[in-house]
């Protein structure tokens, strides 16, 4: 598992963990939502190793997520939902994945919520066709990062922000303060 962190927010605040579930790589990204403000916590990557059999591959997800909330104690949970893959094997074994990442927030009592890529790419971006560098950049802007975190790890930050926001999408943005023009920010 590797990981970045920034220094923990003041105040009272929702915790949410974001995940973007993958066999092989499952994103997770923490933020804190403050009076209608969102912060960077921590985001990175649970990786298995592709020789490990399918139930170490879950278990290696189940242990790593259950680490991080116990470190870092979000309050609630977005998971990305799972798409309808061309190889119905694929979106199987994804779901699996997607099901160990549950079983982690459910094991510590915390809600669930789920959002389709489409949902989120709507939210963060303003479209659900956006491109992965483009959640990256607006992950990167809206929580004012210095960088661009690795594409699973925005893709989780993004499903936290998304939840973060209700629902709301870009109007919960533009309430924030933030203008959103055609997908951007200015």
């Amino acid at each position: 598992m590797d990981s970045q962190r920034s220094p923990p927010a003041a105040g009272p605040e929702r915790r949410i963990l974001g995940v973007d579930p993958g066999l092989r790589v499952t994103g997770f990204g923490v933020i804190a939502a403050t009076a209608g403000r969102l912060s960077y916590v921590t985001c990175g990557c649970i990786r298995s190793r592709d020789q490990d059999a399918l139930p170490d591959r879950l278990k290696v997800i189940l242990q790593d997520l259950s680490s991080i909330i116990a470190r870092e104690h979000p309050t609630e949970v977005a998971v990305e939902k799972v798409f309808v893959n061309v190889n119905p094997q694929s979106t199987l074994l994804l779901g699996q994945a997607r099901g160990a990442a549950i079983a982690a927030a459910v094991l510590a009592d915390l809600p669930v919520a789920e959002y389709t890529a489409l949902q989120v790419k709507q939210a963060v971006v303003g479209h659900g066709k956006a491109a992965k560098a483009q959640v990256q950049e607006m992950v990167r802007r809206l929580l004012r990062l210095p960088g661009a975190p690795s594409p699973d790890a925005a893709d989780a930050l993004a499903c936290a922000i998304a939840h973060a926001h209700g629902g709301d999408g870009l109007g919960g943005l533009r309430r924030s303060g933030y203008r959103v023009r055609k997908g951007r920010l200015v």
